[in-house]
This record gives structure tokens, sequence and C-alpha cells, in this order.
């Protein structure tokens, strides 16, 4: 019975590590895609950290990547930017990329 238990907590363990590890590349992925934004806005170095702060908050107002999409295709177009959705959604995948390899490869 113990090397069921054992197991159980192994698995347990690796389900809470991957979740944890899930939540530090989405928050990466949101800061690196606020930081795009905010330099296609031409924003100053201190509005660029307010802004990618700002993208990482929004990811908590519903589950899934709709509410940072529709925050960045918002701010984008509100300033003048020509970006489509589909535009924010290759730079979504992009940043997506770039937040697993810094967090894996512990840069």
């Amino acid at each position: 019975m113990t090397d069921f238990n054992d197991r159980e907590r192994a698995e347990e363990a690796k389900f809470a590590f991957d979740e944890e590890n899930a939540f530090k590349i989405a928050a990466r992925r949101n800061r690196l895609l606020g930081q795009w934004a905010a330099e296609k806005m031409q924003l100053t170095a201190e509005e660029t950290d307010a802004y990618a702060k700002a993208v990482v908050q929004a990811d908590f107002e519903e589950a899934g990547d709709e509410d940072v999409i529709r925050k960045l295709l918002g701010d984008l177009t509100a300033a003048g930017v020509e970006i489509d959705e589909a535009g924010v959604r290759a730079a979504l995948d992009e940043k997506s990329v770039e937040a697993r390899r810094q967090l894996m490869g512990g840069a």
C-alpha cells in the first residue's frame, strides 16, 4: 500500500509543479507581450513597465487568453497602431515560446 501512496504523492507533486510552471510561463509571456505592445505604442520606459504589469493583471479577468488579447488589441488600436487580432495572436504565440525558453533555460 505504501507504493501506491508514494506514487500518488509523486503524481500530486508533479501536477503542482506543472501548474506552477504554466502560471509562471503565462505571467512571463504577458509581461513580454506588454513590453512588445508598449514599444509599438512608443511608451517611455516607466510607462512600459507599468503597461507590462497591467497586461499581466488583465489575464486574471477571465480564464484563457481572450482578456489579454482584447486588452492589447484595444490599447494598440486606441494608440493608432495598425494591427489586427491575427497580429496580436501571432505575438502571443511568439512570446509564449520566448517565455518558455527564458524560464526553462534559467534566463
